[in-house]
């Protein structure tokens, strides 16, 4: 079986680095690769079709994003790094959860980390998710109604989605929802990649009274490939730092509220 150091050490110096810098800015244009190494877009794009083939990165209309391969790549360290991070931003998120809420919790790391957190509470929460992880987390809590939807798991995260999960998702009303995302567009707007689990998130936030944001201080300075929801739509956004200035004041304008754990 091929490892992943093997594929990399057989892609060329280019290649190499093109996944280097997806895996870092979680998604890159044609137009930008091709300036940032000074060839034309079609020998960028024939790259990215190679390197799509191969699972180490994911190729998108007009560009490329990361693949599960690109993730495992620096799980590890990357798990390690951010691992005390995402437990203040759960620990932090979980109590703004007030007595007998009924909450979506959406698929992703930071979220399991929120749904950590509420384990142990007596405050007769009813938890709602899309996560077959999540729903690990929390199963067996005798103070907590836990909700899992149905639909079609998608990843090895455990993420359910379809129309199935988003017509259960629709037919609920729920006080808050908490979102995961992989970056933000220039006018402060939440992004993320996947069609179908954005679809999934929209459908929460659209039946949440609020929608809470959660996500370590790296997806600050990321783009990812469609919009999840406007600043303005959301009422607080919890993670480990404080967003770049240039973000810090399109949030204030918007009415984001950020809280930094």
């Amino acid at each position: 079986m091929t490892t992943d150091a093997e594929l990399l050490s057989e892609l060329t110096q280019r290649q190499a680095d093109i996944v280097g810098i997806v895996g870092e800015r979680g998604y890159a244009t044609l137009e930008a690769l091709a300036g940032r190494f000074n060839v034309s877009m079609q020998s960028v794009r024939r790259d990215i079709i190679q390197l799509d083939r191969l699972g180490l990165i994911q190729r998108f209309h007009g560009g490329a994003g990361p693949s599960d391969s690109t993730i495992r790549l620096g799980y590890h360290e990357k798990r390690s790094r951010s691992a005390e991070a995402k437990a203040r931003i759960g620990k932090a998120a979980a109590a703004m959860v007030p007595v007998g809420a009924a909450i979506f919790l959406d698929v992703g790391t930071t979220v399991e980390a929120v749904a950590e957190n509420l384990r142990g509470r007596r405050a007769g929460i009813r938890v709602f998710t899309s996560s077959l992880a999540t729903g690990m987390i929390l199963a067996g809590e005798p103070d907590l109604e836990l909700h899992i939807f149905g639909g079609i798991s998608r990843g090895p995260d455990g993420s359910l989605t379809g129309p199935a999960t988003v017509a259960g998702i629709l037919s609920i009303r729920f006080d808050l929802a908490f979102i995961g995302y992989s970056g933000f567009d220039d006018d402060g707007t939440v992004m993320d990649y996947d069609l179908d689990k954005i679809a999934v998130k929209k459908a929460a936030i659209q039946r949440a009274d609020s929608t809470i944001l959660v996500g370590d201080k790296s997806k600050f300075d990321r783009h990812a490939i469609a919009h999840v929801v406007a600043p303005q739509a959301a009422s607080r956004l919890v993670s480990d730092g404080p967003p770049p200035a240039q973000l810090a004041e399109i949030f204030v304008s918007s009415g984001l509220e950020v809280v930094v754990a």
